[in-house]
């Protein structure tokens, strides 16, 4: 279903900012099938105050985010955050075929009083620093996502009783599905024809639940900590450290949502034996403390 950008205002640098418009009754949800001008006739480089998913599925293209220019390639999911300047170039023509969805955050958060970067299916959208995320649907899984896609915006199209929950509920598939493919990242990365990353990963895998540092992997590796940061940070975008703890609050997320451990014994599972320190940690990344992340889920 195709909606309307609303303009709300501009950000400092004066990039317009716009909202995806509503109307009552309506699912606030807007989906389009690529190709086509992304979000709509018009509208160049901008921000937005809503959720966007964008998948292209076939595509060979550019697109820049946050000022950094992304290359989009078969299979790539963007997963976009409010208050990111997208911007494109040419034709504005992002994928040859694809699908793209805008949704605000209480869509799926239903009025709930914590701040939706602690959500646990919007968590691929809260990544400080590294929000700007390009997640890898696997070639075996691609026509999945296309049908999910479709079966959102039938609903949209249609309008048929109990449309709204349908419509939602396709969202929420999708959302779950981009919430395993943003854990999986290091999975990637280590399954990749890059045996130093692989070998980094496998020591991070083999020992997140203990107190281990950059030192201690480039022990393992007989490199030094500062090479090894360097190139970890050149091919990943990420540190040596952040992938420990991108890895040990992966566990604890899982172990929030699948236990009824306490919060003292999931920090010392995943290699935080400081059970404060491990809710500052947790905090830090998710804004909320992680007794109250396991009452969102």
């Amino acid at each position: 279903m195709r909606r309307s950008l609303v303009p709300v205002g501009r950000t400092g640098d004066g990039t317009p900012v716009y909202g995806l418009g509503r109307a009552p009754g309506v699912v606030p949800v807007a989906a389009s099938r690529l190709p086509g001008p992304v979000p709509q006739p018009g509208v160049g480089t901008h921000a937005h105050d809503f959720l966007v998913l964008l998948y292209a599925h076939r595509a060979d293209a550019t697109v820049s985010i946050d000022h950094r220019t992304w290359t989009v390639t078969d299979g790539d999911l963007f997963v976009l955050a409010p208050g990111q300047v997208v911007g494109f170039t040419g034709t504005q023509r992002v994928a040859e075929d694809g699908w793209v969805v805008w949704f605000p955050a209480d869509a799926v958060r239903h009025g709930a009083s914590a701040s939706w970067r602690s959500h646990p299916l919007l968590f691929p959208f809260a990544r400080g620093a590294d929000r700007a995320q390009r997640l890898r649907v696997p070639s075996a899984d691609r026509p999945d996502w296309m049908a999910r896609f479709a079966a959102l915006d039938t609903e949209l199209h249609t309008r048929r009783d109990g449309h709204q929950e349908a419509a939602l509920a396709h969202l929420t598939l999708l959302l779950v599905g981009a919430a395993r493919l943003s854990a999986d990242v290091a999975g990637e990365l280590r399954s990749a024809d890059e045996p130093l990353l692989a070998a980094v990963f496998d020591v991070i895998e083999q020992r997140y639940h203990e107190p281990i540092s950059l030192a201690d992997v480039a022990a393992e590796l007989a490199l030094t900590a500062g090479h090894l940061t360097t190139v970890v940070r050149r091919r990943t975008g990420r540190t040596v450290q952040q992938w420990i703890t991108q890895r040990r609050l992966q566990e604890a997320r899982a172990l929030l949502a699948e236990t009824d451990l306490t919060v003292a014994a999931i920090s010392r599972r995943v290699g935080y034996p400081d059970a404060s320190y491990f809710i500052k940690r947790f905090r830090a990344e998710h804004r909320v403390t992680p007794a109250r992340w396991r009452g969102t889920g």
